[in-house]
């Protein structure tokens, strides 16, 4: 049987010598730390490496101009099947939506807001984003007007999304700073790493069970 008296002895005994050479009892003067919540880690091609983490989830991505957006968002919409109709939130950019609606495509904007079923029966959906992390590849929304409200990216089975090369930033915390404003204001948030995909305890992999199966992503170099 464990003598736990001299268990317990033994476990202090041992924290005692771990922390022999701690001099301050103070944690904070004992080992300073210099790193700020939010600064951001360095990165020597921020956008650049965004590009290869969000290719590593194996989704297109594609770098244009803001002039040339318009019809890139069109050649990501038929590059992912989407050529019959597409929905948009109310305050996408109006060149995107005439472009796509020029394109022979569909254009169903929520307001008022479709049904469930019309959202499931739409085969894409085209928002801007609010941030972007290079560390991890993640696109974060926080569902203002040019976004739209979550279910319209999470319903359809493709998701063509604008990011600004301005709103990527290097890591997580950098990406909490940049949403805080609309967190204060009480929006939701969608982190979005890849297309949907889950699998089970056999490690059987299902895509688009909790969102969109493909994710293309146009980034705006001159913005």
């Amino acid at each position: 049987m464990i003598d736990e008296v001299q268990a317990r002895e033994d476990i202090l005994a041992r924290i005692r010598q771990a922390t022999a050479d701690v001099t301050q009892s103070d944690p904070q003067k004992d080992a300073p730390i210099t790193w700020q919540y939010g600064r951001g880690i360095d990165m020597d091609d921020v956008v650049g490496t965004f590009v290869q983490r969000v290719r590593d989830y194996n989704c297109s991505v594609v770098e244009v101009p803001a002039v040339d957006v318009p019809q890139a968002v069109v050649d990501a919409l038929k590059e992912t099947g989407a050529d019959e109709s597409v929905v948009v939130p109310p305050g996408l950019d109006e060149s995107w939506r005439t472009a796509i609606a020029e394109a022979g495509i569909e254009v169903r904007v929520d307001d008022p807001e479709l049904s469930k079923t019309e959202l499931d029966d739409t085969q894409a959906v085209v928002t801007a984003a609010a941030s972007g992390v290079a560390d991890t590849g993640t696109i974060v929304l926080t569902h203002l007007a040019n976004q739209g409200r979550r279910a319209l990216t999470l319903v359809p089975d493709r998701h063509v999304c604008v990011i600004k090369a301005s709103q990527v930033v290097s890591d997580v915390p950098e990406a909490v700073q940049a949403v805080k404003p609309a967190v204060l204001d009480h929006h939701p948030l969608t982190w979005i790493s890849g297309g949907s995909a889950t699998s089970d305890i056999e490690l059987s992999r299902v895509n688009g069970v909790h969102g969109p199966r493909q994710l293309h992503v146009v980034v705006v170099t001159d913005q």
